[in-house]
Order: structure tokens, then sequence, then C-alpha cells
């Protein structure tokens, strides 16, 4: 039999895996719940209509498709057969394919909205957080199957989402303790762009090249737009456009030098200069809020204003992003619902955050006590001494068979347990324990009946 392995970029998660993830979950959960949003749970597939043409092409590529059940009849299978040459081109075909692994949080949200749009209260906010899977490349903060952590706002074009959202990014880092870049741009900017290019009908050729620019340079990125059929002077403008820098107030007036006259540049500044002048006085985003025009996010749902994480500390891509979708729902049938929403990576904060060894200590233990078994009578004792424990929420066990001390020292190292303790037949006599500080080697004998009032 070959030697089990796990699905490329998939992984098992050991116990202090686990918790350390759940330190992060319930962090971000915590400051979701603070800031009112509400709990929500989507499918892990999703019919394909609902998720193909929301992406772009290249997200589209990345959709992990499910065979059809029923393929084994004969002729399904042919069918099948001949059509599978297309689906493997990016194309669907119902006779192999009608569902897919959901690709993010967004879209099943949107569509979840438009099922259930007379029934909610708007504005409708909520958070999510669950696994999605992607056939990309796995690599280092990179893996095919992952969880999204999500809270969006739909119902409301006001631009304190905005605010709401970046204020909850800077609330969950600090309390993980990661110093963050949050990067701002709008994609009215990036559309007006397009438009001073003369090349409106190339945006998303233009956003998708230029979500490249950390990746593979402005060389490449230029050599990409050329090959998407745009001239020299195009390409100057567009460079102009990407080598803006200095302050965030430097850079917006640099912008409304290159992209002033556009009447929907001018709707794209006006909305970053809201945001920054509602932020401006925040403690949490002093160093921290960083407006940059090469943000683009390829995704095509994107209406306005667009929002990126970056650790300052850490190699890794980003840990954070989101925007503003104020159409996303009309392919769903419900036409003019404004959202704006964001998105925690959560595998990528566990990998900073082991980087940089941000996890409390105490993590690691989840045993507070263990009992030393010494026989059949001594563990029935100390069997009901531990369970007037566990109802108090001290958490303990029992080793599982008599063995020598030794061995149950050992074992209680092993799992990083600080107290043992022990009854054996002179504690079962004069109803004591004796209690063992692990860490310190303090020892300590009470009566049985103290235990509930020992501070462990």
């Amino acid at each position: 039999m070959a030697k089990p392995n796990l699905p490329q970029g998939t992984r098992d998660f050991s116990a202090i895996i686990v918790r350390k993830r759940n330190f992060i979950f319930n962090t971000i959960r915590s400051v979701f719940e603070l800031y009112g949003f509400q709990p929500l749970e989507t499918p892990a597939m999703e019919n394909l209509e609902t998720l193909m043409g929301k992406y772009g092409d290249e997200g589209d590529k990345l959709i992990f498709k499910i065979l059809n059940n029923g393929l084994d009849h004969p002729e399904k299978r042919e069918k099948a057969k001949a059509e599978f040459a297309k689906v493997v081109e990016g194309k669907n075909n119902s006779n192999i394919t009608e569902r897919a692994l959901r690709y993010d949080l967004t879209i099943p949200f949107a569509r979840f909205v438009a099922m259930n749009y007379g029934q909610l209260t708007m504005p409708f906010k909520r958070y999510q957080i669950q696994p999605v899977w992607r056939a990309d490349k796995p690599q280092r903060g990179r893996y095919r199957e992952f969880y999204q952590c999500d809270c969006d706002i739909v119902g409301s074009y006001s631009l304190l989402n905005e605010v709401e959202l970046i204020n909850i990014y800077a609330t969950v880092f600090n309390k993980l303790n990661i110093a963050v870049e949050i990067k701002i741009n709008n994609r009215k900017i990036l559309a007006a762009l397009a438009e001073i290019c003369n090349s409106s009908e190339k945006l998303t050729d233009i956003t998708t090249a230029i979500d490249k620019l950390d990746k593979i340079g402005i060389e490449k990125v230029k050599t990409e737009l050329l090959q998407r059929n745009l001239n020299e002077n195009q390409l100057n403008i567009i460079e102009q456009y990407l080598s803006i820098n200095g302050s965030n107030e430097n850079k917006l007036q640099a912008l409304k030098n290159l992209i002033g006259k556009s009447e929907i540049g001018k709707k794209g500044i006006e909305e970053i200069e809201y945001i920054l002048n509602y932020t401006s006085e925040n403690t949490n985003l002093q160093n921290t809020f960083v407006i940059d025009f090469t943000l683009a996010r390829g995704l095509n749902y994107y209406t306005g204003t667009i929002i990126e994480i970056k650790a300052k500390n850490a190699q890794i891509g980003s840990i954070g992003g989101g925007g503003r979708y104020d159409d996303l729902t009309s392919t769903f049938g419900v036409p003019n619902l404004p959202g704006v929403g964001i998105s925690f990576g959560v595998d990528r904060i566990y990998d900073v955050m082991e980087e940089l060894q941000l996890f409390p200590e105490n993590l690691h233990t989840s045993t507070q006590v263990l009992f030393f078994n010494l026989g059949d009578a001594e563990s029935k004792a100390a069997y009901n001494l531990m369970q007037q424990l566990r109802s108090i929420n001290i958490s303990c066990e029992m080793y599982h068979e008599p063995q020598k001390f030794d061995k149950q020292f050992k074992y209680a190292d092993k799992k990083n347990i600080t107290y043992a303790i022990i009854i054996g037949t002179k504690e079962m006599e004069e109803k004591t324990c004796t209690i063992k500080n692990l860490k310190t080697g303090e020892q300590k004998t009470i009566q049985q009946k103290e235990v509930l009032q020992y501070s462990f």
C-alpha cells in the first residue's frame, strides 16, 4: 500500500495549531460582534453559474468544479468524454459539472442576500468564518484550502461603512499585536486612469496587470499591457500614475494633477478624502493608513473603495483585503443594492504570528491538572475529585492506567500540564491529596475537601 499523503495545498492541523488558529478566529469574531455584525454560514458548494463570471478570467480558472454524480452511466459517460476538453479550457458544460466549491465568501453572501432580501433588516451586517477553495499554485502563504473571515454591510452607500471596516482591521491587528499597513485605493480612480488613456473598455486589462505589480515589477506590467494592445503613450500615462509617491496628501495632489479633469476620478478622490479625514485622528491608524494608487485588486465586482492589508515585519503577501461592490446582487436579480466588505486571510495571519512569535504562551496548554493513577481504589477517589474540579471549569484528566510515577510525570511533561494531584494509600487513609506544581517543583498536601478552593 502506498504511503498516505495529502492533496497538494491542504494541511492537517495538530492540537496546538488548532488552538492558535482558534485564538485568531476568536479575536476576529469578538471584534465583528463588537461592531454589531451577525454570523452567517453558507454551503461549501454552490451552483457553478452562481460563481462563474464573478472573479474575472483569472479567478474563474481557479474555481474547483465538482463532477456530476451519475457519470458511471454509459450514456452520460460518453457525453462527458465529448465535452471534457472544453471544461479543461475553462468553459462550463452541464453534462459534466453543475456545482463548484466556493471560491470566496462574498459571492455566496450576495446570493444569500438576493434570496432573502425581503426578510433582511437593512443595512444588513454579517460576518462569516468558513473555508474556501482555489485551484491555485501552492506556495508559502497560499493554499488550495483555506479559511476566510469576512464581514460585509449591504443596503447602504454611506462611506461611514468603509470607516467602520478600516477600524475593524485596525482593532483586530492591534489585539493580535501585528504591525500592519492598511492600504486604500478606489476603483473609480482606476476607471479614470483608463478614461484618460482613452481606453475605458480596457479597464479590466489595466487593473489585472496593475494587480500583479508587486509580483512581476513595472517592466513586466508594461509588457503585459502591450500584449493587450495598449500603446506607448498609454503606457507612459499608466507608469506616471504608478510612480506617484510621498505622503497621503502629496499623493492626492499628484493624482488630482493627473486625472482631476475626469468626473469619475474626482468622485474617487472625494471618497478617499472623506475616509482620510474621518480616520486622521484615530491613534490606532497613525502610521498605518496608506493611500496606494498601485492597489488594484483584480476582482471585477469592486466599484469603489478597495482595501488591502500588509504586515510590516514579515515577508508575505496581503493578509486581508476588500472593498465596495455596489452592483453585486444585480447578477442575482436584486439590482441597485450597495455593499462593502473586508476579509481576513487567517492562514497568512497565522504564518506572520508564528514567524514573529506573537501567540500567547498559555495556548499550549489545555489540561491544567493530571490526576495520577495509583490503583483501583485510589483512581476511584481521584476520579470523584476530578469531576468536582471539572464542575468549576478546571480542566483535568487522569492517567489511563496504573503506572510508575516516572512514566506519569513524563506524560504530564509532554502535554505541558502544570499540576499533578497524587492520591495514594496514605492519602486515602488521611483523606488528603498531594498537589505538585510541575513547573516550579513546589509540593503541598491538603485535605481533599479543600481542593475546590485551591488556586490552580
